[in-house]
């Protein structure tokens, strides 16, 4: 068993048993398997409490293939105890504090500002779908939009959104 798998499945027991009723953020990600690796990266930064109380937030939530589409090793890094400050960067990036469901999105692109609040992200919603610049300039397509929980929302998204340079958004 990985050390990736250990965490996820740790994760997943936690959250499962803080609450048999709750639909919190965090109990819906541990409940789908899609995002084991994001489960397992909320919990190895201690954000779990977070995503799992009161809101209201919007996660931009990377399935696992959007965790494996990084660079051999990353993710094992990032999970390291050593480095938890950069993956704590990484998740707020992908968080935002107000539920903004995909209809509030104006067509378009927009900047919004996530919890990680030196960063960007460029929303653009056109054509019925919404896409997200992060901070290299790569862009995440919105998967599946709306998910809702009680302390907020969550957008599936096929990329892990990283930090960087401030997005150009028109």
């Amino acid at each position: 068993m990985t050390l990736l798998t250990k965490i996820a499945a740790a994760a997943v027991a936690s959250s499962i048993a803080a609450s048999a009723n709750a639909a919190s953020i965090a109990e819906i990600a541990s409940g789908d398997e899609r995002f084991s690796t994001l489960v397992a990266a909320v919990s190895a930064a201690g954000l779990v409490e977070t995503l799992d109380g009161p809101g209201d937030f919007t996660v931009y939530a990377p399935l696992n293939d959007a965790f494996a589409a990084l660079p051999a090793g990353t993710v094992e890094t990032l999970l390291m105890p050593e480095n938890r400050a950069q993956l704590t960067n990484v998740l707020l990036y992908h968080v935002d504090d107000r539920r903004l469901t995909a209809d509030m999105f104006p067509h378009g692109s927009a900047t919004f500002r996530p919890i990680l609040d030196t960063e960007r992200l460029c929303i653009t919603s056109a054509n019925g779908g919404v896409t997200i610049a992060d901070g290299t300039g790569e862009v995440a397509t919105v998967v599946v939009a709306n998910i809702e929980a009680d302390n907020g929302v969550i957008h599936v998204i096929d990329k892990v959104l990283l930090p960087g340079t401030r997005p150009a958004c028109h």
